[in-house]
């Protein structure tokens, strides 16, 4: 099976408008998860690039926050242009280093253009406001100004969408921005800067840093210039980004981990709903933080709903993701599937029912396989209960009661998606009202879409990403009050 062609420029870091080897010459080694083969060797910087890129962003704020809304436009679409055009080569890419099968991957790409593109006309709308003055002698006015220097840090899972969510809209407000991908997927975010550096992006104003993540956070806590983080990551990861934010008192924007419900009333179609089901947990391999993580079905279209959900979980096409009709792809690295295979080890011993799948599958000779799975009899003392589980497994429990379902979907400290799939007009108010979630689908198991807010409640994260909310998440508000010289 062939794979992404590399480029020696697609293996280093972006800073201050030119392609860098690390310091020290340190390489990082980007593994396919479907058969475990080096795609490449990638610059992998330590705390001196990281310095060196934030010195870089702070030199280009001024210059880049100066410019007219209408000038950061163009360079945010003409990327999404170049983004569109090279898309099923950046898939490709995408899908050697990450896994998901190569529809998904595209679409990932297309999703991240559509965002630069969105940014790129709402930055122009970061309006102020007049204030009327209760003293004649006065004028008041508010308007928005970029935070400044932005770090932004993200995950493995959407190598392309996550980044694209806060790149575009700090570029689009005037911001400056270091970022820093994940160590598995660092080969889509470098052919996604190749793109802003070809749409003309003047140097310093975005830079790409491939490094230990302890010296990356260490350098944006610790450096001055660096005025807000965004992070998506783990809910245990952005309590220690909480604490540390208050040296500096830096701004953060936090999309951290879930626990999504998934409600099924009873008017709803079974094989309809089955469908959306399968596919909206077993997406990238259920390695999504919005992924819906514990299944409750009326109990009077249980027995039919699970059987029809084992049908097509069983039905899935496992397989490299580069291969047409491949349906689920591997997990990321050993250490998801080991997490994988002792949650269901841990419902097996707690009287959990296997219907399907239930462990690493045996038909790959490499890589880092897991079956979907379907697990019935659970309860609230297993880990898939009370852990994000982030992997291909979906718990089924019944209910009765409207109220009652409410609060067993509440009853977690995540509450960052949620899904109900319901005709009923009342129903569906009621579950929107009451969900204890950032991010309600009713009858749409794949809710998130530029223009929409996306983010959580509780311990999912603070702040938004996406729509206006992620427009305002770079933006300061400067109130100005003018006294008018008398007579």
């Amino acid at each position: 099976m062939s794979t992404a062609v590399v480029s020696d420029r697609q293996t280093r870091m972006y800073i201050d408008g030119n392609w860098s080897d690390a310091r020290d010459g340190r390489t990082h080694a980007v593994v396919n998860p479907a058969n475990e083969s080096v795609l490449a060797e990638v610059a992998f910087g330590d705390r001196a690039d990281a310095d060196r890129a934030i010195e870089a962003a702070a030199k280009a704020f001024p210059a880049w926050r100066a410019a007219s809304a209408y000038d950061r436009a163009k360079v945010l679409k003409k990327t999404a242009e170049l983004m569109r055009e090279r898309s099923a080569t950046i898939a490709r890419t995408l899908t050697s280093e990450q896994g998901k099968p190569l529809p998904e991957a595209t679409a990932e790409v297309l999703h991240a253009a559509d965002t630069f593109e969105w940014f790129a006309e709402e930055g122009k709308r970061a309006y102020g406001r007049i204030i009327p003055a209760a003293n004649v002698t006065k004028r008041h006015y508010a308007i928005k100004h970029p935070v400044g220097v932005v770090g932004s840090i993200t995950p493995w899972n959407f190598p392309a969408a996550l980044p694209s969510r806060k790149i575009a809209p700090a570029l689009a407000v005037g911001c400056t921005i270091v970022s820093r991908p994940a160590d598995q997927t660092p080969l889509t975010l470098i052919q996604m800067f190749e793109c802003l550096a070809d749409a003309g992006l003047p140097a310093g104003v975005a830079n790409l840093v491939i490094g230990d993540a302890l010296a990356f956070a260490d350098a944006l806590f610790e450096h001055p210039a660096v005025r807000k983080i965004s992070f998506t990551g783990s809910t245990r990861v952005g309590k220690e980004l909480i604490r540390r934010s208050a040296d500096q008192v830096k701004r953060l924007s936090l999309e951290l981990g879930g626990h999504a419900p998934l409600i099924v009333f009873p008017d709803a179609d079974v094989q309809q709903v089955a469908q959306a089901a399968v596919i909206g947990k077993f997406r990238n391999n259920g390695q999504v933080c919005i992924a819906p993580s514990r299944f409750y079905v009326h109990e009077k279209i249980a027995s039919d709903f699970t059987e029809a959900a084992v049908e097509l979980t069983r039905n899935l096409k496992i397989g490299n993701g580069l291969e047409a009709g491949i349906q689920v792809g591997p997990m990321i690295e050993p250490k998801a599937l080991e997490k994988t295979a002792g949650l269901i080890e841990d419902a097996r011993s707690k009287g959990g029912q296997i219907l399907t799948g239930g462990g690493k599958s045996s038909r790959f000779d490499k890589g880092y396989w897991f079956e979907p799975t379907v697990v019935r009899e659970v309860n609230g003392s297993m880990r898939l209960m009370t852990e994000e589980p982030f992997a291909p497994v979906m718990p089924l429990l019944d209910f009765s009661k409207l109220d009652d379902v409410i609060a067993a979907a509440n009853n977690t400290p995540y509450g960052l998606a949620a899904y109900v799939f319901t005709n009923d007009l009342t129903i569906a108010t009621r579950m929107a009202e009451g969900l204890e979630a950032g991010i309600i689908g009713l009858n749409d198991p794949v809710p998130a879409t530029p223009q929409c807010p996306f983010g959580g409640m509780k311990e999912s994260g603070l702040g938004r990403e996406l729509g206006i909310e992620g427009l305002d998440a770079y933006l300061e508000t400067k109130y100005v009050s003018v006294g008018l010289r008398q007579g």
